[in-house]
């Protein structure tokens, strides 16, 4: 098979391999030194060629004939806007918005903070910065000025550009009050600000450090695409939940171009002229990569959405998306088929739409639990695949790869390693344990093209984290298993081990179980103190809409059912039924959260949560049922 031939080279002779994935995109010098180590000893590739990203994603097409193609179709389901860019109009866009930032002073190696919604205009100016070599931050927007202001400090950006607002469902929220306070707070605020206006709620401007992005664009000269060393920063994007001072990874541009242009071939089966849609957010790790890079280094037409799964309108928002633009791959995380699932259990309101371009549905970001999988795949009957990775990455380290031909799966594991990733399982002392046995997830070093070679302005903070705990490897902080046909299952981050009576248990293992009942539509086990066995799941359950049942009865269910597929060793006693669960923006449940809620310890409101309510209501529920510590 071809796939085992390409990860046994990549593993084996990893130059060879990534030379001839290098062949694949443009470079103004291409690079003959494909592997060496920088000055802090940190493994970096193609370190003598020179390139340029936004002209890989926008002026090569246009050269070579795709002008007139779609590169970026914008819907906007909560202002009924949809809008199509060719390659053409977006070259034109950008060249000429990156000499808007030129006009402001922003050159190669500056840093621009980007705080904007989900609009054209966030591609726009990523892409500009990419053209002038600037390295830009996005920050997600929605943050609060506390967390925006930390990020300026850090990156301490020449530029900061925002929208006058964001629309959530049928909310309008103003940034410019988030920025001005952000701006406020900062110690290093930038020099300018540039600001684009949105008919929905215009914002005022302050004179001398505010400009309207219309105004400034329509009178700047277009820029062109600068060089830059393979090696040079494209972008720094903050983890999200960090707290104190925030953690900005950093991506380059020769690395991350060679892997953006061969996962969209090897992982997703998507090539130039397809349609591809990642419904994330630019503010994120898969918005940067697969919503604005990768589709438009390869050569595709990627879809910008504006807004939500369900509620814009409903639950049939994703099928209308595929079918109205014929997408050929569908890129969420799993919580996104989750909500779809709780409003539309029966996934009636698919049959409305043409899918026939559809051809395979791709989760990330977090653990897709059976039941998810089990439910997409019997109504959708599309491939799904589970593919794992990291923002630190950049891209999959393992998944079911379409380009190759999809490999049988298993329920649970994300399938396979991506050529260029050697993983390995390992014991807290670092040994390899045996095939099936649970552990540490780890990277054989050196990583492949893409992934950070530092964190921004902190070095050893990348080294402390990431390569101490393990010489020769980066440490993932998740834990799992390979078993013995070598397929990986993620099994959750390190720290949802929880230790019952000395047993190490998977909190992961035990939520698909409760996701399985008919009754539930998503679920968290988080680990609560125990004075007798040091630790005892506690399930926390979301019900299906519509669905109404006898509260102990679905507890002495699930807990039957987590004892007769898990073992009485698992220790599972209580699972109680709440009306929401505390989420990133991104999706993401905060069982960090919900874990000092339940041992009674103090927790600080995680500026990503998208409803800081429910957790006060979770805390109550837990006080009335005596399952708080």
């Amino acid at each position: 098979m071809k796939y085992d031939k390409d990860y046994r080279e990549a593993q084996e002779h990893p130059e060879t391999f990534w030379k001839a994935q290098a062949a694949n995109i443009h470079w103004f010098r291409r690079p003959e030194t494909i592997l060496s180590k920088d000055d802090q000893g940190i493994d970096r590739w193609f370190a003598d060629g020179e390139l340029n990203t936004a002209f890989l994603a926008l002026d090569y097409h246009v050269l070579n004939g795709r002008g007139e193609q779609a590169a970026l179709i914008y819907d906007s389901p909560v202002t009924g806007v949809t809008r199509t860019y060719s390659y053409y109009e977006l070259t034109e866009e950008v060249a000429r918005f990156a000499g808007a930032l030129k006009s402001k002073g922003v050159s190669k190696g500056d840093r621009v903070v980007i705080y904007m919604p989900m609009i054209p205009e966030a591609a726009i100016a990523m892409l500009a910065c990419a053209r002038l070599g600037a390295v830009h931050s996005v920050v997600f927007g929605g943050f609060a000025p506390h967390e925006l202001a930390v990020r300026i400090d850090d990156a301490a950006p020449k530029v900061l550009v925002t929208a006058s607002c964001g629309i959530e469902v049928d909310r309008i929220i103003p940034y410019k009050p988030i920025v001005n306070d952000a701006l406020a707070m900062a110690e290093s605020p930038p020099e300018a600000c540039i600001v684009f206006q949105r008919d929905q709620c215009p914002c005022e401007l302050t004179p001398g450090t505010d400009f309207d992005w219309k105004s400034l664009t329509s009178a700047a000269e277009p820029a062109d695409c600068v060089a830059v060393k393979a090696t040079d920063p494209l972008y720094v994007l903050y983890t999200s939940g960090t707290t104190g001072k925030p953690k900005g990874v950093v991506r380059d541009n020769g690395g991350h171009a060679v892997a953006m242009r061969y996962s969209m071939a090897s992982v997703y089966d998507i090539h130039p002229g397809d349609v591809f849609w990642a419904a994330s957010d630019v503010g994120w790790g898969g918005g940067h990569s697969y919503i604005v890079y990768a589709p438009l280094i390869t050569g595709c037409t990627t879809v910008f959405y504006e807004g939500k799964p369900v509620r814009t309108p409903d639950a049939g928002a994703f099928w209308r998306v595929c079918s109205e633009h014929r997408v050929k791959a569908l890129f969420a995380a799993p919580t996104a088929f989750r909500a779809v699932r709780k409003e539309d259990p029966e996934c009636r309101m698919a049959a409305a739409y043409d899918l026939s371009s559809l051809k395979t549905i791709f989760m990330a970001g977090e653990r897709l639990d059976p039941p998810t999988y089990d439910w997409v795949v019997e109504h959708l009957e599309r491939p799904v695949v589970d593919h794992w990775w990291q923002t630190e990455t950049g891209w999959a380290i393992a998944g079911n790869h379409v380009g190759y031909g999809i490999a049988p799966t298993k329920p649970g594991s994300v399938t396979r390693a991506t050529p260029g990733f050697v993983v390995e399982i390992l014991d807290d002392d670092g040994a390899p344990v045996e095939p099936g046995e649970q552990g540490n997830i780890a990277l054989r070093l050196p990583m492949p093209p893409g992934s950070l070679p530092t964190i921004w302005g902190n070095h050893s903070r990348f080294v402390d984290g990431y390569l101490s705990k393990f010489a020769g490897y980066y440490v993932s902080g998740d834990g799992g298993f390979i078993d013995t046909e070598g397929y990986l299952f993620v099994q959750g981050r390190t720290d949802d081990i929880i230790n019952v009576a000395g047993h190490r248990l998977s909190t992961g293992e035990m939520e698909e179980v409760v996701a399985s009942h008919p009754a539930v539509a998503e679920c968290a086990v988080i680990g609560r103190r125990c004075e007798l066995k040091g630790e005892e799941p506690l399930g926390l359950v979301l019900l299906k809409d519509g669905v109404s049942v006898d509260e102990n009865s679905l507890e002495s269910e699930l807990i039957q059912e987590v004892r007769a597929r898990i073992g009485a060793v698992a220790s599972f006693k209580h699972a109680v039924v709440v009306q929401r669960l505390p989420k990133t923006r991104s999706g993401k449940i905060l069982r960090k959260v919900l874990r000092s809620i339940a041992n009674g310890e103090e927790y600080q409101t995680p500026s990503t949560i998208d409803d800081p309510a429910c957790l006060v209501e979770i805390e109550a529920t837990l006080l009335k049922k005596g399952l708080r510590n």
